[in-house]
């Protein structure tokens, strides 16, 4: 029977860069550490969060080496495979999985702007060429085109290591819909932190969050709470962090997290362009919530 072994909060890691653009592997072991002293589940590397498109070959080798010798078994690490050249995703994944990783997170095909059959098409192709269990990737405001829900349905019927659909359109029945007729063991993620609470009121089974990756223990609490019932302790967490989280996005992902990160005094506030540091007036109010939250 089919079962999606990641559940509760996932955190989609930054990736720290120093002063001089240089990857940073030293703030990278401080923040998977923090990650996991905080309680997540699981940690997703290599995804959009991470600048992946700006990272050599070589650097995401390093990333991927760190953070697998770091977390050393502790909890899962699902990697980011995902593109717009389908033959390219599939011949990475036909190559196997990064030593200490035992999922994919896998991005709709972004720019092409393909129809549903071609999204379903490029899933079918992309869970045929792994036997790990894949994480689908519906992110419209990133990608130009929206995975709908039938399309969802479809790859979780005909690929059974299809186990879950980060679902970060914004739209909470279409989330609703995928959730009410999936087939059991394929689950929805929320890929919208402050959507994270209703959705799984709605029946979500965990999250891939960016900013819990400030706050591990508040955000994976709130999680657990949801989980287990107790919504009024889930609520609080989660109003706790609301603002921080709409902050966070102002200005774009991951410029709001990095920013709040340096605050923290877990990486420096370096991003690759074309991304930049978010603006003074942003990066102010960050510093104002992060020393409350403090």
């Amino acid at each position: 029977m089919r079962h999606n072994p990641f559940q509760g909060t996932g955190l989609a890691l930054v990736t720290p860069f120093a002063a001089d653009g240089s990857l940073d592997r030293a703030a990278l072991v401080r923040l998977v550490n923090h990650s996991i002293d905080g309680g997540v589940d699981f940690l997703v590397v290599l995804g959009t969060t991470g600048e992946t498109a700006t990272l050599a070959t070589d650097e995401k080798k390093q990333v991927l080496e760190t953070v697998a010798e770091t977390t050393n078994g502790r909890i899962p690490l699902v990697v980011g495979v995902g593109g717009n050249n389908t033959a390219a995703v599939c011949a990475q994944l036909e190559a196997g999985l990064p030593s200490g990783y035992t999922g994919v997170l896998s991005v709709s095909p972004y720019y092409n702007k393909p129809t549903q059959e071609g999204i379903y098409q490029h899933y079918k192709a992309v869970c045929g060429s792994t036997d790990a269990p894949v994480i689908l990737y519906n992110v419209p405001g990133r990608t130009g085109s929206n995975v709908l829900a039938n399309t969802v349905l479809r790859v979780a019927q005909d690929c059974p290591n299809a186990v879950a659909m980060k679902e970060a359109s914004g739209n909470l029945e279409q989330a609703m819909a995928i959730i009410q007729s999936a087939p059991a063991g394929f689950d929805v993620l929320s890929g919208d932190d402050n959507l994270t609470l209703p959705l799984l009121a709605c029946g979500a089974k965990g999250v891939i969050s960016v900013s819990g990756q400030a706050y591990p223990r508040l955000f994976s609490g709130m999680v657990r709470d949801a989980r287990a019932g107790r919504l009024e302790d889930a609520q609080r967490a989660h109003y706790e962090l609301f603002t921080f989280t709409q902050l966070l996005f102002a200005e774009g992902n991951p410029g709001g997290i990095k920013a709040a990160l340096a605050h923290l005094g877990l990486c420096d506030n370096v991003l690759r362009l074309p991304l930049v540091p978010v603006s003074d007036e942003l990066n102010g109010k960050l510093r104002t919530l992060v020393a409350q939250l403090a």
